[in-house]
This record gives structure tokens, sequence and C-alpha cells, in this order.
């Protein structure tokens, strides 16, 4: 098998990963510095998340999904400003998890496994890759390493949110962003590498059983900028 980029390099999800941690980051250094303000941290998480996505708008990115990121971190400042909990910035990331840990469970289960959709998206195969049961096979597997990560996300953060650790919170995020998500595009990368078979066509030449490969233009081109997609952290 012989394929040109990674799923690190295919889904582009090093800067997703990194700006989502910024108004993490922002909301708890405010929430320190005006003496556990939860207004003074919610200021400061929304102004980190209006000037990525300015930063990102200027880049030419698409509106929709910079003003949900954006949406995102201003739900979780008026939760914890109307509960007057400042661990409750960090609801809608453990909510998110949690409904992502049973999307990619079921979507495995019922054999339209997420990992799949999103890669052939990317590629333009739209669900052309579900009719060879090599890809089906590798992309099911692949998408268990996923449901793990958001597991492994839920057995951190919920104790830190029951115990009212703001900074052990903030500090989780940080760690288990874009550290976690380098491991798990890694491992998942691994899985389909180990389960295709070796004179597999790769990722971008889905084959039907019975019919010779199609290599259309499409596919014999990496993809470009505009057609990769970010893998974005849940609770961004």
């Amino acid at each position: 098998m012989t394929q040109p980029e990674s799923l690190s390099q295919l889904l582009n999800g090093r800067r997703a990963a990194v700006d989502a941690t910024l108004p993490a980051v922002g909301f708890v250094a405010g929430w320190l510095a005006a003496g556990q303000s939860i207004w003074a941290g919610a200021g400061v998480a929304v102004v980190c998340a209006i000037a990525i996505s300015v930063w990102r708008l200027r880049r030419g990115e698409k509106p929709r999904a910079v003003l949900i990121g954006l949406l995102g971190v201003c739900v979780a400042a008026l939760i914890a400003l109307r509960t007057g909990r400042a661990e409750d910035f960090f609801l809608i990331q453990l909510l998110s998890n949690a409904a992502s840990a049973l999307a990619w469970a079921v979507s495995i289960v019922i054999r339209w496994p997420l990992l799949g959709l999103i890669v052939g998206a990317v590629l333009g195969q739209r669900t052309r890759w579900r009719r060879d049961p090599a890809l089906l096979r590798s992309y099911g597997l692949a998408s268990w390493v996923w449901v793990l990560q958001y597991v492994v996300r839920l057995a951190v953060f919920l104790p830190l949110y029951a115990a009212g650790q703001v900074v052990a919170l903030g500090v989780a995020r940080v760690a288990l962003t874009w550290p976690l998500v380098a491991a798990c595009l890694a491992v998942s990368w691994w899985v389909i590498r180990r389960t295709l078979p070796s004179d597999h066509p790769g990722l971008r030449h889905p084959r039907t059983p019975g019919r010779p490969t199609e290599v259309t233009p499409d596919a014999r081109n990496d993809a470009t900028p505009d057609q990769r997609t970010e893998v974005v952290p849940d609770g961004q």
C-alpha cells in the first residue's frame, strides 16, 4: 500500500487542537488573575475566541466553522456565569466528549464508521469506500481508537469537574487536546496500515470486489489545503 500522507497530514488536526485550548487557558488565567472572578475568566476566554476567529477568517477559512468555535466558547462562558461555578465552563466539553464517544461507537456497530465518513468526505469519495470490504474493516477498527480517546478524556475530566478543580481542568484541557489528538491520529493510522492488505492501493483508491480499481483525477493528486478538514477537539 502506498500512501503519501498520514491521517495527521490529511485531517490537519494540529492547528484546530491548539486553537481549542487557548480560550480555556484564557478562562483559567483570567479567573485566577482577578481573584477567582468568573466574569473576568469568561471575558478573557471570549476575547481569545474572537481573536482566533478573526485570525482564521483572515486566512480564508470557512465562516461557518469559525463561528461554531466562537459560539461554543460563548455558550461555555454563559453557562459558568449563569451557574456561578467556574468549573461549569468545561461542562460543554464533558457533554460533547460523552456524546462523541457514543456516536463513534454506534457508527462502528452499524458499519458506518465515522473515520471513514470523514476521510471519504475529505477525499471526495463520499461513501464509495464502503464498497471496499478491506477499507470498511480498517476504518471500523481504527475508529475504536477515537472512541478510546473520548473515554480517556472523560475518565480524567469527570473527577476533576466533580471536585471543582478549575486549574486542573485547564491543565488537562491542554494536555488532552493536541497531544491526545496527535496520538489518536498516529495510532489510528497505524491500525489502518496494519489491517489493510499489503496489495491494497490505499485510502485514495477504494476497490470494489469484481471490479478494477478506479483511479480518478482527484485521487491521483494530494488533497489541497481547501479540501482538507480539521479534527476539532470537542468542547471548543
